[in-house]
């Protein structure tokens, strides 16, 4: 039997790097428990306004955040936050594949204009690996706001 999995990340303000991570994947912000956020409404604020009502102080609304895939076929991604700067490497990162089915340079100008569009985003450029065939396709190494490395693949 195959498992479901959430990929947690340890980070500052896990409501900007939940919405960038929104942004690069096409994910969104699921609402509230209990609540039913209209289409086409913010779900930050639906989650504002149920913090408010609850009565979690205004200092505690940014300690958590979850993005989901809208079609439910990816990895929910949770971020929390940490006291702590990032220390190093990280041991696990995403590849996010940009550019399927593409080959050679054709995919490499893809890669490239998707490394554009996240830079925008705030992501940082690392490294253009060229392809390497038979064994590498080529990739580019980024990182996310908060320095987490991650490959467009």
């Amino acid at each position: 039997m195959s498992r479901h999995i959430q990929v947690t990340f340890d980070a500052h303000d896990p409501r900007a790097l939940s919405s960038f991570w929104r942004d690069v994947l096409g994910y969104v912000h699921p609402g509230p428990p209990g609540v039913e956020v209209p289409e086409g409404a913010d779900p930050l604020a639906a989650w504002d306004d149920f913090l408010t009502r609850i009565g979690v102080p205004e200092e505690r609304r940014n300690t958590h955040s979850a993005v989901e895939d809208p079609d439910g076929r990816g990895p929910r991604l949770f971020f929390q936050q940490v006291p702590e700067d990032k220390a190093g490497k990280n041991r696990v990162h995403l590849d996010v594949r940009a550019a399927p089915g593409l080959e050679g340079e054709e995919r490499m100008t893809a890669l490239e204009a998707e490394c554009a569009r996240l830079v925008t985003l705030g992501a940082a450029r690392v490294r253009r690996d060229e392809p390497a065939p038979p064994l590498s396709t080529g990739y580019i190494v980024m990182t996310d706001p908060e320095g987490n490395e991650f490959c467009l693949d």
